[in-house]
């Protein structure tokens, strides 16, 4: 079967290589033809001296196109066409410049030229030959014949190589048809049955694979395959729903098998230890260099029970982790997992609760022991005038200091609750930073502290809520008179950068420490530990920054390298 079949293929090529070259050496002795007529017909051009008017040239061009059964054009030797034997008056007068054809531009290098191409005049493909004469009016012959009529030469000996083909192949191809097409049928099937197994459609039914070995074994490959799909999908939704869970956890995730190499780092993970996804499959030991988180995973790796470990890192110290390694069961494979709980803002907030709850009963409970002191001693015995006087006044400035520690909280509360809005208007700030500097002179002058402002004139107004505004700058600066030296300046500015307002309030004091920069503008934060700080209630810096969040705008502070603290408070312009 496999002879007869390749002796078929053998002579269908045999017969492909002949017909080509008939079909080739057909089309040589056409373009050798027309070289020839065109040879021809220039020479007899050439003698002919009675061509001096063009109607004359265009008839002898009838004639020759009769005459080699071919469209004959003569040209000129500037390119105009004198005639042409398809084509006679107004038509052949309109014809365009027959100069720059590829086959005249090749006659005029060459002495002939040659091209196939479609002519606009006939409207059909058209092969040209052209060539120089002598004439003295006539400069071009070209001959051309349709390649209509070149194809229909070359079909004749297509067809006769297909005869003679037909007559030899037919035995063996049917031959090898008969014993093929039963194989072919049933090898077909299996292929669409396996293109559609290898697009992952594995949901049709049994096929009839037939009785014989092919059959066999194509049942034992169709049984394995449908096997193998349907636990390859089990694991892809186990895996889907795995990679579904640990990207959507806040908790980092590190999974490493029983030789300790890192089999799987989640998102959080990657944040937390800054690992990236190429550490997988690397020893933890090279990606993790913490020691408790070591210590962890090799208690896990040996079987022991990990404890539960608080530890910081060291890339990031301010930043506080309870970390947990579990053995994973030999029948899982082995390994360990270790999950990482971020509790920074838990203890965040748990300090500050107690640091608030600290604060606000030593704000209370200082005036309300002078209060209870004095008015003791009023009830006690009968002070002198002017002593009773003053303790009154004493009364009445730590009763005013509890009111304003109240009011802030209850300003606070009603911050963190939303319950306050903005009424936006256009803020003159040098009118604003006036009002402020007004409001505070009694403190100013009492310390004999300098106050300059600074305001350019092309910064304009600021649209905000001129009374919010107002308590934000005042406690900026309140807080700079307080924490600066007598006779110390005490600059306010501003700027316009990028489409905001940047105001910044700088003291003379001692500034601030860089571990607490980020805690100043925390409810009842106290730089100084002792408490032995000027006046306030400690909730001016909080008050300013949901102040100035309200606005859309940030508040941070720094120290100037000069000396002293500044506060910055960036606020949208519009």
């Amino acid at each position: 079967m496999a002879s007869l079949a390749a002796a078929a293929a053998a002579l269908a090529l045999i017969t492909g290589i002949v017909a080509r070259e008939l079909r080739n050496e057909q089309r040589a002795a056409i373009e050798h033809r027309l070289k020839d007529q065109s040879t021809l017909i220039a020479e007899l051009v050439a003698y002919r001296t009675d061509l001096t008017a063009p109607s004359r040239v265009d008839e002898e061009a009838d004639r020759l196109g009769r005459a080699v059964n071919g469209r004959v054009t003569l040209i000129g030797r500037d390119g105009v066409v004198l005639g042409d034997s398809d084509l006679d008056g107004e038509p052949l007068r309109q014809l365009e410049n027959h100069l720059q054809r590829p086959e005249v531009q090749g006659a005029r290098a060459d002495g002939l030229g040659m091209s196939e191409r479609f002519s606009t005049t006939e409207r059909k493909e058209m092969l040209y030959v052209a060539v120089t004469t002598t004439h003295p009016l006539i400069g071009y012959v070209r001959v051309a014949l349709p390649t209509t009529d070149v194809r229909q030469s070359l079909r004749r000996v297509a067809r006769d190589a297909v005869i003679a083909f037909a007559l030899a192949a037919p035995v063996p191809i049917l031959l090898a048809w008969v014993t093929s097409v039963l194989v072919s049928r049933r090898v077909t099937a299996i292929a669409e049955v396996a293109q559609k197994y290898s697009a992952g459609d594995t949901s049709g039914q049994g096929h009839d694979y037939g009785t014989d070995e092919l059959g066999a074994v194509a049942r034992v490959l169709d049984a394995t395959v449908r096997q193998l799909a349907e636990r390859l999908q089990e694991l892809s939704r186990d895996r889907a729903r795995m990679e579904a869970i640990l990207t959507g956890m806040v908790e980092g995730v590190l999974v490493v098998d029983r030789q300790g190499r890192l089999q799987l780092v989640n998102h959080a993970a990657q944040q937390m230890l800054r690992v990236d996804v190429a550490a997988t499959g690397r020893p933890y030991l090279e990606v993790i260099r913490h020691p408790d988180i070591a210590a962890q995973l090799g208690a896990a790796l040996r079987g022991e029970q990990a404890e539960i470990t608080e530890l910081a890192l060291a890339r990031d110290p301010g930043r506080t982790f309870v970390a947990r390694a579990a053995a994973v069961s030999p029948s899982g494979g082995g390994g360990a997992v270790l999950v990482l709980h971020d509790i920074t803002d838990l203890r965040r907030a748990d300090q500050i609760r107690r640091d608030f709850v600290a604060n606000v009963s030593h704000e209370l409970r200082t005036p309300l022991t002078a209060i209870r002191g004095y008015v003791e001693a009023l009830l006690e015995e009968a002070p002198a005038e002017g002593e009773t006087r003053n303790f009154l006044e004493i009364i009445g400035r730590h009763s005013t200091r509890m009111e304003r520690l109240v009011k802030d909280l209850l300003r606070l509360a009603r911050l963190d609750a939303r319950q306050e809005t903005l009424d936006r208007a256009p803020c003159d700030v040098l009118q604003l930073f006036r009002g402020v500097v007004a409001d505070l002179t009694p403190a100013i002058d009492a310390k004999q502290q300098q106050i300059i402002i600074d305001v350019p004139p092309d910064v304009g107004s600021l649209s905000a809520d001129p009374a919010k505004l107002h308590d934000i700058v005042r406690n900026l600066v309140e807080n700079a008179v307080n924490y600066s030296p007598e006779g110390a300046a005490i600059r306010l500015h501003v700027a316009r950068r990028d489409g905001s307002f940047e105001i910044q309030v700088s003291d003379s004091g001692p500034g601030i420490p860089p571990d607490d920069l980020a805690r100043v503008f925390e409810r009842f934060y106290r730089v100084d530990k002792s408490r032995g700080r000027p006046g306030g209630t400690g909730l001016g810096l909080a008050i300013v920054r949901h102040l100035v969040e309200l606005h859309g705008g940030t508040a941070s502070a720094a120290n100037r390298p000069e000396g002293g603290a500044v506060v910055t408070i960036v606020l949208p312009a519009s």
